[in-house]
């Protein structure tokens, strides 16, 4: 990808942990093995298994509650929401750190903090954005220690900065800094009202049609429906165990304040509510662009209020583990419109727009591919190029051909659009050029001996 450059394939939201591993096991799988569907099994056995694990740092470990919080966590409406962004589904990490901070912030092991430690690095391969939850969340640790005025703080300290050294060492390694991307911190942020917004809520939906949105930019990355069971349970705690939860959040001060930062940073320097931006702050700080998409930062949130709020629930009385049940039970029907929404979306089969099974024949006799117009020639808002693009770079992924661009989110070397000089270029050995269909007026009259080296397919252009 990229050739001959080459990128890391985390910038392409790719899972360079499932790579690794499927390279290891590449001679016993079968020839055009992917991970992605086997990724999204890992990760829907994950996020429920995550669950219960945080539950049970809380001290809570009776099987209605768990079997409430499997369903919840399953019906997880921010969770559902992110298929199709395979590397974004592995929110079983942030529960993971959850119930890591709610083991470390009652016993300091070291084996618990090389534990954590791995767990970070590991974060990281499944996505930059989960690891800088999850290390949030960790940071939590000594800050709520310090508070309670416990001691152990110090060591707390010592375990967040091996851990975060960790994972500095890794991004070293495997050439994560440096990168940059295009910018846009406060255009993919989280509403104010997204939280309670329930779009695509079987209970509570009723005709709303789409996320709120007050940036311009859709409002997706900012999606945040709690879910109706979530927000019942929410409403339960705070009817029947007020004190406790005061008592609870006092308990974990430096967890709230994480979550406080978190939540801050998701809603960005210009904050909207509803359709309208009440509080614009002005430029943002440089560093902060690399946040793009900063309503992410909200999920920590929404996990830490659904352990909290299942732990505090089972212990109302009695009927205090019945009622955990029935807010997983509701949580999952109510998520019914999204998965049914997914169902129909992963089970449709759009036919190819360039010519495949030309493509194919040329491919198999090609050493290289380069594609025109490369990514940053694209113009903003060019869906066909957008889609053909993809479509090629999907063929030439089916053997392996290094091709000459990439989608990408971040870059070592911002790239420049240099698609002129790439179609007046003399041929390299066994390249095959493709030219599809928006650029062949400006760029297939630029190759060299075109006339013979040249032949229509549909609208685009192959030249080798």
């Amino acid at each position: 990808m990229n050739a001959p450059e080459g990128v890391n394939i985390a910038f392409a939201d790719a899972i360079p942990l499932l790579a690794l591993l499927l390279k290891l096991a590449r001679p016993l799988l079968p020839p055009g093995f992917h991970g992605i569907g086997l990724w999204y099994a890992l990760m829907t056995i994950a996020q429920p298994a995550a669950a219960v694990w945080a539950l049970r740092g809380t001290g809570e470990r009776r099987l209605l509650p768990a079997l409430g919080i499997v369903l919840a966590a399953l019906g997880t409406p921010a969770w559902l929401a992110r298929y199709g962004h395979a590397a974004l589904t592995g929110h079983a990490t942030i529960l993971g750190a959850l119930g890591l901070y709610l083991r470390l912030v009652r016993r300091q092991t070291t084996l618990l903090w090389a534990f954590a430690a791995f767990t970070m690095v590991s974060t990281l391969l499944v996505h930059p954005y989960l690891a800088a939850m999850a290390l949030a969340v960790l940071g939590a640790v000594p800050l709520t220690l310090l508070l309670r005025g416990d001691r152990g703080w110090v060591a707390a300290g010592a375990g967040l900065i091996a851990s975060g050294l960790a994972v500095a060492a890794a991004m070293a390694v495997l050439g994560y800094f440096g990168a940059v991307g295009d910018g846009g911190y406060g255009n993919y942020a989280l509403n104010l009202l997204s939280p309670l917004w329930p779009y695509r809520s079987l209970l509570l939906g009723g005709s709303i049609g789409g996320e709120i949105d007050a940036t311009g930019f859709g409002g997706w990355e900012g999606y945040a429906w709690l879910g109706a069971g979530l927000v019942a349970g929410l409403v339960l705690v705070v009817l029947l165990r007020p004190g406790t939860a005061r008592t609870t959040l006092r308990r974990h001060a430096g967890l709230a304040l994480v979550l406080a930062g978190l939540t801050a940073l998701a809603v960005s320097h210009r904050v909207g509510v509803g359709e309208r931006i009440v509080l614009d702050l002005g430029a943002a700080p440089a560093f902060l662009e690399q946040f793009r998409a900063s309503g992410r930062f909200f999920w920590p949130v929404l996990y830490a209020l659904l352990v909290g709020t299942f732990a505090l629930l089972a212990g109302a009385g009695r009927a205090g583990p019945w009622l955990a049940l029935l807010v997983g039970v509701v949580q999952i029907v109510d998520a019914t419109p999204i998965r049914r929404d997914l169902a129909a979306w992963a089970s449709a089969r759009p036919g190819w727009t360039l010519d495949a099974p030309a493509l194919r024949a040329l491919m198999a006799e090609a050493e290289r591919l380069t594609l025109l117009p490369s990514w940053p020639c694209i113009p903003a808002g060019s869906t066909r190029n957008f889609m053909q693009a993809h479509e090629a770079l999907l063929l030439a992924s089916e053997r392996g051909l290094p091709v000459s661009t990439m989608h990408v989110a971040r870059w070592l070397t911002p790239p420049v659009c240099d698609d002129a000089a790439r179609a007046a270029a003399p041929f390299a050995s066994g390249e095959l050029r493709l030219i599809l269909p928006e650029a062949v007026p400006a760029l297939a009259q630029l190759v060299p001996e075109g006339e013979t080296r040249c032949r229509a397919l549909g609208e685009a252009v192959a030249c080798r």
